[in-house]
């Protein structure tokens, strides 16, 4: 009854904690326009980092409350989470196309910030300072990024496009405030009740916050950016699809990490991080092998994406049958 009961308050936060990441956008983007700034600039910073809030503060809190296998799970897990069932759920409903500044900017970058993101994990602890080196390298990413949106004519427009497309509609002012405002306590709220759940759901079933942290916790907050994901598809742009699972995947390594380590470091179990970091790789890696595939190059399948979605599957059994 009580595993029910956490389930269902775990839902709740789920719910709640989308809801007001999205209120907190609309609320924050549309104070940002009232101060001039440009809708490039809000689809980098607000709507960049807002849709990555719930990782954020799940993992801030976690880490503070001193749980840090759900921080560290929930950061992994979400990266797992985005390209096996997110990406390959999303190529099952249609395929997908990953153009060509992809290949040639976004994967090479993700695949750089998982090697020296693992490189700074290998000691078995997350420090401050790397923590700070994690920040200071998503503030790099956001500055590349802006340099490139603001230069279509050394690559595709495809950053500059997905950027302001993602601003919300302008909102009256007042509204704009309530909306920020609200959205801020609930983001906290729900947060804060998402891992007190997580932890008794843990300890109720007799595993470690860190399983909870790579399942329940990761699904729950990559469940936007499957919403994102098949929105992208129905207006026919499934590039952006492909870019926002590599945008939300270094906003998980750079920014979540960052964040948790800065606020409050910790330490993990070595063999635990080798194999799910070890996975979260392949799963990156496996985006890398299709787009500069043999005879479908740049060009995810339903035949991929079921395949995506079976080792998702796979890895989920791997985690339940190994801590029974």
């Amino acid at each position: 009854m009580l595993i029910a009961a956490l389930l269902v308050v775990i839902a709740a936060g789920f719910v709640a904690l989308a809801w007001s990441a999205e209120r907190f956008v609309d609320g924050s983007s549309a104070l940002a326009r009232q101060l001039g700034v440009s809708s490039l600039l809000i689809g980098l910073t607000v709507v960049g980092i807002g849709t990555s809030l719930p990782e954020m503060l799940v993992s801030a809190i976690a880490a503070i409350d001193g749980t840090p296998g759900i921080a560290l799970g929930n950061a992994l897990g979400s990266n797992i989470a985005n390209v096996g069932l997110i990406l390959g759920t999303t190529a099952l409903v249609s395929p997908l196309v990953i153009s060509s500044g992809i290949l040639r900017r976004e994967i090479p970058l993700l695949m750089l910030v998982v090697v020296a993101t693992g490189a700074l994990l290998a000691d078995g602890a997350l420090s401050r300072f790397d923590g700070v080196a994690l920040l200071a390298g998503m503030l790099a990413v956001l500055t590349w990024m802006a340099w490139q949106a603001r230069h279509p004519e050394r690559g595709d427009a495809m950053i500059a496009r997905e950027l302001e497309s993602a601003v919300p509609e302008p909102l009256p002012l007042a509204q704009a405030l309530r909306w920020t405002l609200l959205g801020l306590v609930l983001l906290i709220a729900s947060s804060r009740l998402l891992v007190w759940a997580s932890v008794l759901l843990a300890g109720q079933l007799g595993v470690s916050d860190l399983i909870i942290g790579l399942t329940i916790v990761a699904i729950g907050t990559s469940l936007p950016e499957l919403a994102a994901g098949l929105a992208s598809v129905r207006r026919g742009e499934s590039e952006l699809a492909v870019g926002n699972i590599i945008g939300s995947n270094l906003f998980n390594l750079l920014a979540v990490l960052g964040i948790a380590g800065a606020i409050a470091p910790f330490a993990f179990d070595q063999g635990d991080l080798a194999r799910d970091y070890g996975i979260m790789t392949g799963f990156m890696l496996a985006i890398l092998v299709v787009g500069y595939g043999l005879g479908r190059r740049g060009r995810l399948g339903r035949w991929e994406g079921g395949l995506l979605v079976g080792a998702y599957i796979a890895y989920q059994a791997l985690l339940f049958f190994s801590h029974r």
